[in-house]
């Protein structure tokens, strides 16, 4: 299994988020601490604000926040979101199937199954889970001088 680039970069784009809470970030920004395109991460900030994750202001103050505490961001809601479009294989997908095999094949059941599953355990993650306590991730998305105590590197990138 492999996620869609634009999975990849709203979950940036939350985390991002999430490590600034509060604060109002720049797209440009998030895309150069990312290492993403501001064009596809535009196209990603549409969406996440179209589902109620983001809210975005434009002009020169603005910028981009959550919208939702880290804690009722679910990483499992995000993934289904920008996943959905995309069909697993191509018996998921009625319209371009072309597999003689999809009317007595059995493996699409257990596929089905196993993604569910796969969902399942990203629905337990929040966005919270992802950045609190996560020194690393700080120090590489935080978009203003840290001020206060520094982190405690024995939670560096802990699951």
């Amino acid at each position: 299994m492999r996620l869609t680039t634009r999975t990849n970069l709203a979950m940036r784009v939350l985390m991002a988020c999430g490590v600034n809470e509060g604060a109002k970030l720049r797209t440009a920004d998030i895309a150069a601490r990312c290492n993403a395109s501001v064009h596809h991460l535009l196209q990603v900030v549409n969406v996440l604000q179209d589902h109620g994750f983001v809210e975005t202001q434009r002009g020169r103050t603005g910028g981009l926040r959550l919208t939702r505490a880290p804690e009722r961001v679910s990483v499992g809601e995000v993934f289904r979101l920008f996943e959905s479009g995309t069909p697993f294989a191509e018996c998921f997908n009625p319209a371009q199937n072309t597999c003689p095999l999809s009317q007595t094949c059995r493996l699409r059941t257990y596929i089905t199954r196993a993604l569910e599953a796969f969902y399942h355990e990203l629905d337990m993650v929040t966005l919270e889970d992802l950045v609190r306590g996560n020194c690393g991730l700080r120090e590489l998305l935080h978009m203003s001088p840290l001020n206060g105590p520094g982190c405690d590197k024995s939670q560096l990138n802990t699951a």
